[in-house]
C-alpha cells in the first residue's frame, strides 16, 4: 500500500467491515456534493451517521483523527447538508464519526470516535 489512494481505498474498506460487525447498515460510500465528499454514510439505531475514515502510516504528522481538522469539519457539515437535501430527509437525528485506523505496524488498529465534533 504505497500510493495514497490505494491507502484511502483500503482503510474505508477496513472500516466498513468493522462498522458491519458493530450492527450499522451502510447506506453510501463516498458521497459526493460540490467539492466534498463524505467516505461512508451509515444507520447506526435510530441515527443517520456521517463517517470519515483517515488512515496514516506513520505517527509523523500525529494521529489519524486529527487530520479532521475545523477546516475539514466545516466541510463535512456542508457535504452532509448537501446529503439531507438531495434524499429529501428533514426530521433524522445525525451525528458525525470518525474511523481513525494505525496502518504503522503489522496488525492495523482502528479506533471509533462516535459523536466526534
Amino acid at each position: 500500500m504505497n500510493n495514497t489512494v490505494d491507502r484511502g481505498k483500503a482503510g474505508e474498506d477496513m472500516a466498513v467491515d468493522y462498522l458491519m460487525k458493530k450492527g450499522y447498515r451502510i447506506l453510501r460510500r463516498n458521497f459526493r456534493f460540490y467539492h466534498g465528499e463524505i467516505d461512508i454514510v451509515a444507520e447506526d439505531g435510530k441515527f443517520l451517521v456521517f463517517i470519515e475514515v483517515k488512515s496514516f502510516r506513520s505517527k509523523m504528522f500525529g494521529e489519524p483523527e486529527d487530520a479532521v481538522n475545523e477546516h475539514k469539519r466545516k466541510k463535512l457539515r456542508r457535504t452532509a447538508n448537501g446529503y439531507l437535501i438531495k434524499h429529501g430527509i428533514e426530521d433524522r437525528l445525525c451525528r458525525f464519526d470518525v474511523v481513525a485506523i494505525d496502518l504503522e505496524d503489522a496488525l492495523p488498529r482502528i479506533r471509533h470516535i462516535q459523536d466526534a465534533f
